[in-house]
């Protein structure tokens, strides 16, 4: 099974490919947005550590009506302190990532070709490792930060410049991976885009079956993994002269 990590800047775009894959072509996604939603929600240990971590700190970190966590808040108060951040996710990141791996295995029971690792911070967390192609969708930086603003109205643009400032710079994370999909135009060339995408990267059949066999599967899984391992230090080192 190919496990394709689907990645992207903040109002890239990349909800809405990922939504495509889903819907239009029955590719099971793995989703960590909405699993780092499901991982804070109050009684969960990542709950508890982040109020126990930031609630002396932020006011009203917890919404009285439901005991949730305020996310505008939280990432108001992160975003630009990167101390801070790190904290934050060093309690998050642990449990998506237990979350993640339970979805993937989920997929392969289900024998899909194909699965998809939704995570904005792809290379960040080191997810790219396990992934056999990596997809980014990208856009100029005055787009993702207009697209922000009209998403998220709540948000000053020195905040929305904050949250964007916070991730991977864009050209690097479209270095890094193996196929760039150039969110500027229609939602229809978008789609073009991506139904291209699908037709280059989806396995065959034949392909599919030996890689559900054991041990090929799992041979197949450590050569992506140590393959992907080369490449990062690879470009990561050719960056750094360029």
């Amino acid at each position: 099974m190919l496990i394709v990590g689907l990645t992207g800047g903040i109002s890239t775009g990349k909800s809405t490919v990922s939504a495509r894959l889903r819907d239009n072509f029955g590719v099971p996604v793995v989703d960590a947005d909405q699993i780092a939603r499901e991982v804070v929600q109050p009684g969960k240990r990542a709950y508890n550590q982040i109020v126990e971590a930031f609630g002396s700190e932020i006011d009203d970190l917890v919404n009285e009506s439901d005991q949730s966590l305020n996310r505008t808040s939280l990432g108001s108060y992160v975003f630009g302190n990167r101390e801070r951040l790190a904290i934050l996710n060093g309690i998050v990141h642990p449990a998506v990532k237990r979350a993640i791996a339970w979805g993937i295995f989920h997929a392969y029971l289900g024998f899909n070709r194909m699965v998809v690792l939704d995570v904005p911070l792809l290379f960040e967390s080191g997810l790219d490792k396990m992934c056999g192609i990596v997809v980014t969708v990208a856009c100029d930086e005055d787009t993702q930060l207009a697209r922000l603003l009209k998403r998220n109205q709540e948000l000053s643009a020195e905040d929305a410049q904050k949250r964007i400032a916070s991730q991977m710079p864009m050209k690097e994370r479209n270095y890094k991976s193996d196929i760039v999909i150039d969110n500027l135009l229609s939602l229809d060339d978008l789609y073009a885009s991506i139904d291209a995408v699908v037709s280059h990267i989806t396995p065959g059949f034949w392909i599919t079956l030996l890689d559900l066999v054991t041990p090929i599967g799992g041979l197949s899984a450590l050569f992506t993994f140590i393959l992907r391992r080369i490449n990062d230090r690879f470009k990561s080192a050719k960056a750094k002269t360029e």
